[in-house]
């Protein structure tokens, strides 16, 4: 069992201010309440702030996994061959 958070996003102004931190804390709160194993999120690797935020909280990367992506024309012709 785990929690996967699909987009966390706090406004610029509101940056440095805990919430995120905040945010995560509480879901790591229900995760542990509900017996998960795991919280797991995507950040892109471009986006150094968020990644040394992340491995503050004692987070690590995944690196053996790889996102993959359906969409547009590729989508539909999945979707209809169902």
């Amino acid at each position: 069992h785990g929690i996967y958070l699909e987009d966390l996003y706090v406004q610029e102004e509101h940056r440095g201010a805990g919430a995120g931190k905040a945010l995560l804390a509480e879901l790591a709160r229900i995760a542990v309440e509900n017996d998960c194993g795991r919280m797991e999120w995507s950040v892109l690797d471009w986006n150094a702030p968020s990644i040394a935020f992340y491995k503050s909280l004692g987070a690590a990367p995944m690196d053996d996994w790889t996102v993959y992506r359906l969409t547009g024309d590729a989508l539909s012709s999945l979707a209809r061959a169902a």
